[in-house]
């Protein structure tokens, strides 16, 4: 098969394992700095160049598939030669050239994981540092510590599986999982239970061992199911599985798909540094902080709108730190948008140290997202006793009650979030009791003690006490 790849960012990066350098005739991008590039020694082009090369099938590799595919179909593809990463495993079917299981990857053993066939298997789509993945470590290192076999297993390396190797935590990295259900991926036959962190394993679900009870922990909103496949979906059955959700946004999502399933929740736990040796220096400076990937989705553009609007002497008294992957063509943006407001401060990505210094020298944190299911930062800020001024379209606006513990502002409402901004440079006072309200929400429903005990509460459920 033939195949044009619409992206050429991260997602390609997770998926090009599935495609052959000479099978690729072009990729697409709609960003003009990109075209008449290439990449992989493959040409890069704008889609409508693209449309008019040969080609099998038009490959999504990006989260924003509903906007790409209407871009696909307002340029004449057919709606049956599009598809998107979670349609791998269809797409690699059809190639009826190749002899069944030619797409096999090597499975990679860390620590003791070749070697263990039991207990507890914790599936992750990746090992960076973003929020569910770093739930699932915390989620590691609590069953670990009670004594309970355990193996983490995913999709693609990163940094968390050295962090857990040191700890003894033993990893399994299985390319095969972005793609395989779970009747194929055999090696996860031998366990007790099996979580399932994220939506990305819906298709690993919808094939299943029913002898083996799964946990799926859903962390996603409703944006990130474009692309998902209705009816793979309901083919997962509701034996022996138990869904939870950190929060409603999460649960409104699924249940839009599996009305039938019951959702339960879980919200992560968040480790507590407050009395480490990781502080930063307050300053007269009113400081707000911001934290996340730089890109639409995020809200940073609300934000920096929201400055424009301030008064001069308010801008004069504060700083806004945007925190975050800003290599992007939205961060460029952003930037450019911004380049004369001097108090708005670009840190581009920062280790975790770095970050909790800086939520710890910070005043108020702003979650500005048009969505965003349970961001961490949040509850990490909280934790610093930093309040946080939020969307309303933010998961954790939820727990906030408006002008006690937090402030809420409607999402993408520019003048009510430049509103809030100037009340807390004049309530510097207000804003620091407002703070120690916010550590005590924190205690109350992010702290890794809360969090051990409800998953346990969980396992109880189950009935998988037993398991060692």
């Amino acid at each position: 098969m033939k195949y044009l790849i619409f992206g050429t960012g991260e997602y390609y990066n997770r998926y090009k394992k599935w495609f052959e350098r000479d099978a690729i005739t072009a990729f697409l991008d709609n960003a003009p700095e990109k075209q008449n590039t290439s990449l992989d020694g493959v040409p890069v082009v704008s889609p409508v160049q693209g449309i008019q090369m040969e080609y099998d099938a038009v490959m999504i590799l990006s989260v924003h598939v509903k906007a790409m595919k209407q871009q696909l179909l307002g340029l004449g593809v057919p709606p049956e030669k599009i598809y998107h990463y979670y349609d791998l495993h269809d797409l690699i079917c059809l190639d009826s050239s190749r002899k069944p299981g030619w797409y096999k990857k090597p499975i990679q053993y860390y620590g003791k994981a070749a070697s263990v066939k039991s207990g507890i298997l914790l599936l992750s789509h990746d090992l960076e540092l973003g929020g569910p993945a770093l739930a699932l470590y915390h989620m590691a290192q609590i069953l670990k510590k009670h004594g309970k076999t355990i193996t983490v297993a995913s999709e693609i390396d990163g940094p968390l599986r050295e962090v857990m190797e040191e700890e003894g935590i033993p990893v399994v990295i299985d390319f095969n999982l972005q793609i395989e259900t779970m009747k194929e991926a055999g090696w996860t036959d031998g366990y007790s239970l099996i979580l399932c962190n994220t939506m990305n394993f819906y298709r690993f679900l919808s094939e299943r061992n029913t002898e083996i009870p799964i946990l799926w922990w859903l962390h996603d909103s409703l944006f990130f199911y474009d692309g998902v496949n209705r009816e793979v979906m309901k083919k997962i059955s509701l034996t022996r599985l138990k869904a939870v959700s950190v929060g409603p946004v999460p649960k409104e999502a699924i249940l839009e798909f599996l009305p039938e399933l019951e959702c339960g929740e879980l919200l992560y736990g968040v480790a507590d540094t407050e009395n480490s040796s990781i502080r930063g220096q307050k300053d007269s400076v009113f400081r707000f902080i911001t934290i996340g990937f730089l890109e639409g989705r995020k809200g940073q553009d609300v934000l920096i709108q929201a400055v424009r609007k301030l008064s001069e002497n308010s801008r004069k008294e504060c700083e806004f730190l945007i925190v975050g992957q800003d290599k992007t063509l939205f961060g460029d943006g952003l930037r450019c948008e911004s380049k004369e407001l001097k108090e708005i401060v670009f840190t581009g990505s920062v280790n975790r140290e770095t970050l909790h210094r800086l939520l710890d020298c910070s005043d108020m944190m702003i979650c500005p997202s048009r969505e965003d299911p349970m961001p961490t930062v949040a509850a990490e800020a909280m934790m610093h006793s930093v309040p946080c001024l939020l969307s309303d379209a933010v998961g954790t606006a939820s727990y906030i009650q408006d002008g006690e513990n937090g402030i809420l502002f409607v999402n993408e409402d520019v003048q009510m979030l430049a509103h809030r901004i100037e009340w807390c440079i004049e309530h510097r006072g207000q804003v620091k009791e407002m703070g120690k309200r916010a550590r005590e929400l924190y205690e109350k429903y992010f702290s890794m003690q809360v969090f051990e005990k409800r998953l346990f509460e969980i396992l109880d459920e189950m009935q998988v006490e037993r398991l060692k």
